[in-house]
C-alpha cells in the first residue's frame, strides 16, 4: 500500500506557492509537471518485503526562515571535550574489484573518462560494462530500460558479480536524468534508478512513481554507520564522474586518489535559527566535534551573509544559491584533495554542459531568457571545476525531506566510510533525484579491508549463486508465494 505523506517543501523558489498546494511555476517547469501533478502530493512507495525500512514523514515547514532582523553573528564551536585523535567505527575499505565501471561507447568522452579510470584505480577488464545509448544528458524511460538498465544487469548476471560489485561508477557521456513519462511523476535520475539493480535481479516489480525509502540511510538506522556490502543491503550504490570537460574529470580522479585529513568543514546557516535544514547543519557541527574533529577545523556560520573564500576546506554544506546573498557562481574556496559538499539547491545537477563564461545564479523571478539549463540556480560541476572531490545534486525538484543530510555524511566520513558510503548513508530515498558525483572508493580516513567472505562473497552450493543474492532469491521466492497464497485464498472466499 502506497502511504499518502505530506510532501515537504521544494528546494527553492516560492514559499508562499508550496502553501497553496504546489511547488512554483518555475521549479514546475523545470521538472516537467502540470499544475495538476504539481498540487498532487508525492508519495513514497512502499519498500520491498524483505527490507527494514522506516517511512520518513514529509515536513510541512518554509523552506526558509521567517524574515525579520536577526542578530548577525560568526562564532565557531567553542572547545569543550576534543579527543586526541579520530574515533572510528570497525572500519573495512572496499577496493576496485567491488567496482563495475560502466562506459556508453557512442560517447567519445565516456569512453576516455572509463579508459583513464580504468588505469589508475585498476579496476578488472571484466568489471567494465560498454553499453551504447545516446550521448544526450536526458532520455525517455523506454530508452533507459533498454540501453542502460538491461544491459547492465547482463554485466552483472553474465560474470556472476551479484554480490561482488557494491559500486557502480557511470562515466561521464552515460545520460544524467529520465524525463517525466505523460505526466506520471516518474522522472529521476539515472544514477538513482540504478540503485535498485540489485531488486531488478531478484525480479521484485518497479514502481515508478515517487520515491523509496533508502535502506542504507543512516536516519532510519538510529544515526549508525555501517560499511556496506549485499550481506544486508539489497541495493548498489552508484556515483558518476563527470565535470565540464576531460580535463575537470581526470583532476577529480587524480584528487580521489590521494585524499587529505586535514581541511576544515564549513557549515554555512541561512540565517540564526533552527528551521529544517540549518538545524541539519548545526546537528552536523555537534557530529563533527563529537568524532574528533577539532573545534578550530568547524565553521558554523550563523550570520545573514553568505560565506566564501575559506581556505583548506574538506567539508562544505549551504543553502548554495537559495541563500538570498549569493548570487555568484563560484565560492572561491580553496579545496583539499576529498573535499565533499552539498547544498539545498533544488536543481544544482540538472546538467554538466558549461554555461557561458558570463553566466551567473539568478532568482526564480528573474526572465527565464537569463536561466541555463532551464534553471537559475546554482551547478555543482562550478565547485567540481574548482576543486571539490565529491558532490551530490539533483537533476529535477528533490523537495527539502529528500535532500541529502550534511549530519550524516560528513560524520561518516572522518568515521572511516569511503565517499560512496557517506553520501548514501545521508540519502533518504532512492529512485528519485540524487545524483552523486566522484569516485566511489575515496577514502581519506581508511580503515581494514571488508572481509573476503562478505566483499566478494562464495557460491552458494545449493543454488550455485553468489550467497547473499541467494539469500535474498530465497527470500522473495517465498513472498511470492505467500502472497499468491493469499489472493487465492481470498478469491475462494
Amino acid at each position: 500500500m502506497k502511504s499518502n505523506l505530506p510532501r515537504s517543501p521544494p528546494v527553492g523558489g516560492d514559499p508562499s506557492a508550496f502553501a497553496q498546494g504546489g511547488p512554483s511555476a518555475s521549479l514546475g517547469a523545470v521538472s516537467g509537471k502540470s499544475s495538476r501533478e504539481r498540487k498532487s502530493n508525492r508519495r513514497l512507495r512502499p519498500a520491498p518485503h524483505h527490507l527494514l525500512v522506516t517511512f520518513l514523514g514529509r515536513l510541512r515547514l518554509p523552506l526558509k526562515p521567517q524574515t525579520g532582523k536577526i542578530k548577525r553573528m560568526r562564532r565557531r564551536i567553542p572547545i569543550v571535550v576534543v579527543l586526541a585523535s579520530l574515533v572510528s567505527v570497525p572500519a573495512f575499505a572496499q577496493g576496485p574489484e567491488n567496482v563495475l565501471l560502466v562506459v556508453n561507447q557512442s560517447s567519445r568522452i565516456s569512453k576516455a573518462v572509463g579508459t583513464y579510470y580504468r588505469s589508475r584505480r585498476a579496476v578488472p577488464t571484466r568489471q567494465v560494462c560498454s553499453i551504447k545509448t545516446w550521448d544526450e544528458e536526458e532520455i525517455d524511460r523506454a530508452i533507459f530500460d533498454k540501453e542502460i538498465r538491461r544491459p547492465i544487469l547482463d554485466c552483472l548476471e553474465r560474470g556472476g558479480l551479484q554480490d561482488r560489485i557494491l559500486y557502480i561508477v557511470l562515466a561521464k557521456g552515460v545520460p544524467l536524468k529520465i524525463k517525466d513519462s505523460d505526466e506520471q511523476g516518474d522522472h529521476a535520475s539515472v544514477d538513482s534508478e540504478l540503485t535498485l539493480l540489485y531488486q531488478d535481479l531478484l525480479g521484485i516489480p518497479r514502481v515508478l512513481r515517487g520515491s523509496i525509502p533508502n535502506p542504507y540511510f543512516a536516519g532510519s538506522r538510529g544515526g549508525q554507520f555501517v560499511r556496506f556490502s549485499h550481506r544486508e543491503f539489497p541495493i548498489y550504490l552508484v556515483t558518476r564522474l563527470d565535470g565540464y570537460d576531460l580535463a575537470d574529470v581526470r583532476a577529480l580522479i587524480d584528487r580521489s586518489l590521494a585524499p587529505a585529513r586535514d581541511g576544515r568543514f564549513v557549515l554555512d546557516l541561512s540565517r540564526d535559527d533552527n528551521a529544517t535544514g540549518n538545524d541539519w547543519l548545526r546537528e552536523a557541527a555537534a557530529k563533527l566535534l563529537a568524532a574528533g574533529i577539532p573545534a578550530s577545523r568547524i565553521v558554523l556560520d550563523t550570520s545573514e551573509r553568505f560565506v566564501a573564500g575559506e581556505k583548506e576546506v574538506l567539508g562544505y554544506a549551504s543553502w548554495g544559491s537559495n541563500d538570498s546573498r549569493d548570487y555568484s557562481r563560484f565560492l572561491a574556496n580553496t579545496w583539499v584533495n576529498g573535499a565533499l559538499l552539498v547544498e539545498f539547491v533544488s536543481t544544482d545537477a540538472r546538467t554538466f554542459e558549461k554555461p557561458p563564461a558570463k553566466w551567473t545564479i539568478g532568482k526564480w523571478s528573474d526572465p527565464p531568457i537569463t536561466f541555463f539549463a532551464g534553471s537559475p540556480q546554482s551547478l555543482i560541476a562550478d565547485y567540481l571545476h574548482q576543486g571539490v572531490t565529491g558532490a551530490a545534486g539533483y537533476v529535477y525538484e528533490p523537495y527539502l525531506a529528500a535532500c541529502v543530510r550534511p549530519q550524516f555524511l560528513f560524520p561518516a566520513y572522518v568515521r572511516g566510510l569511503n565517499l560512496a558510503e557517506s553520501y548514501y548513508s545521508a540519502i533518504p530515498s532512492l529512485s528519485w533525484q540524487t545524483v552523486v558525483v566522484g569516485d566511489p572508493l575515496t577514502t581519506p580516513f581508511p580503515g581494514t579491508p571488508l572481509p573476503r567472505a562478505e566483499a566478494d562473497p562464495p557460491t552458494d552450493p545449493a543454488t550455485g549463486l553468489p550467497t547473499y543474492f541467494s539469500r535474498f532469491s530465497a527470500g522473495t521466492k517465498l513472498h511470492r508465494e505467500e502472497a499468491h497464497r493469499v489472493r487465492r485464498a481470498s478469491q475462494l472466499s
